[in-house]
């Protein structure tokens, strides 16, 4: 069996929760991977990749060139793997609807080449799914297989061209608003600190930077938090955002709504801080500070 394996390149180096991928196809037995434009190079150094399809005309991955690409080079592999990423849930479900197929989304465990373990109802069930279609095509999460190393393989690079069934112009990329952080990516960071509404505001949300910088943390955020304008969207740990599973989180005024909770209760350690002591977030903390945020906080960093 032979896996193909979605990979996304970012300021020339390949993503985690890609790297991540293809630690989870090499199940499969081998593993290819497909590059959109640049980072074909990068690709080749994975550990366990032995060949790179490298489609340099689709530098945008908009979803309906991506999946009509990979639709027509589908047959010659018995998975399709992506990481459960906004690029991943956009490309795969639209193949799998070319593909005909049922896509799996979210794997957090592969049992078999047909059975897969993923959650459901915000993570409060593990559904174990086996699939009997002839193509496989998965998303998984990042943070429940260890990445592979960034360097150490030598792959194969091949230049593949669009026909026309690829060479979509339905769509158009207008633009693309980059945030530039010196902190961690959110879903690979080892210690991660987020903010709730008890923070009241977007003034207040900017207590947890100094902190995250004596910890090396990337700052995450609640939906609320998100949804009151106290954080960007791409900080949303949840649900409906990212899910992280770091050695150690810390949860400052966040109440603890279950999708949240489905975001980021696989960390190693829990850690809350909230003034009202039947916050769900107890239920699932190891360490757990009933206390005024505004008070702890400026005592941690002083600490720290």
């Amino acid at each position: 069996m032979t896996a193909l394996v979605l990979l996304e390149v970012e300021n020339g180096a390949v993503r985690q929760a890609s790297r991540s991928a293809v630690a989870a196809a090499s199940a499969f037995g081998s593993v290819d991977v497909l590059v959109l434009g640049n980072g074909a190079e990068a690709a080749a150094q994975l550990p366990g990749v032995t060949r790179v399809l490298h489609a340099d005309a689709l530098s945008d991955a908009l979803a309906e060139p991506a999946a009509a690409l990979l639709a027509e080079i589908a047959s010659g592999y018995t998975h399709i793997v992506g990481a459960a990423t906004a690029i991943g849930k956009n490309i795969l479900p639209r193949l799998a609807g070319l593909l005909d197929v049922q896509p799996i989304p979210d794997v957090i465990a592969i049992n078999d080449a047909e059975t897969f373990v993923r959650p459901i109802y915000a993570g409060n069930a593990l559904a174990t799914v086996r699939s009997s279609d002839n193509i496989k095509v998965i998303t998984i999460r990042g943070a429940n297989f260890d990445p592979v190393a960034s360097e150490g393989g030598k792959a194969t690079v091949e230049a593949i061209a669009l026909n026309a069934a690829s060479n979509v112009t339905a769509t158009e990329l207008l633009s693309v608003n980059l945030s530039t952080s010196e902190r961690p990516e959110l879903e690979s960071a080892r210690v991660v600190i987020s903010g709730g509404k008890g923070l009241k505001d977007a003034e207040n949300f900017k207590l947890l930077e100094p902190i995250a910088d004596k910890l090396g943390a990337a700052i995450g955020a609640s939906r609320a938090a998100v949804d009151s304008g106290f954080a960007p969207n791409e900080m949303q740990v949840g649900q409906t955002g990212k899910i992280v599973a770091p050695e150690l989180y810390i949860a400052v005024g966040l109440s603890g709504a279950i999708q949240h909770l489905a975001g980021m209760k696989d960390s190693r350690v829990i850690v809350a801080i909230n003034l009202d002591p039947e916050a769900p977030i107890f239920r699932v903390a190891d360490y757990g500070l009933t206390a005024d945020l505004f008070t702890v906080l400026p005592e941690l960093k002083a600490a720290l």
